[in-house]
């Protein structure tokens, strides 16, 4: 799956959560200052070159709809994330996290209880 950009991603965001859009609209629920209506046209144009969105015609307006879902994306950031710095170890991944100073015990502690819960299912 290809990379997106930040201003890329950002648009794609708009998209999953608010569904099929103008540029208009999209423009709408992006913070200020408002890019310019050309600015987020191009970006529009580009994600649908990467395949990532695809548009409907209505006569010179385009609304544009998401090819690939939130979760999809989600997947496939976090597969190249741990492959490219966690040697593709999700067990890597894991114990950088349980060394983080930034995560709380509670949290760790909720992390656990999900784990032991998933490896509970793979066994029934």
């Amino acid at each position: 799956m290809k990379e997106l950009t930040k201003s890329e991603e950002q648009i794609m965001q708009i998209l999953w959560d608010r569904g099929p859009s103008f540029v208009n609209d999209i423009i709408e629920m992006m913070p200020e200052p408002k890019p310019a209506y050309n600015t987020v046209s191009t970006i529009v144009r580009i994600l649908e070159k990467k395949g990532f969105v695809d548009h409907k015609a209505y006569g010179k307006t385009y609304e544009y709809f998401t090819l690939v879902s939130k979760e999809e994306y989600k997947e496939g950031s976090l597969n190249k994330l741990v492959d490219n710095y966690f040697d593709k170890s999700y067990k890597k991944l894991v114990s950088f996290f349980a060394k983080d100073e930034n995560i709380s015990k509670k949290d760790l502690e909720e992390m656990k209880k999900m784990i032991e819960e998933e490896i509970k299912k793979s066994k029934d």
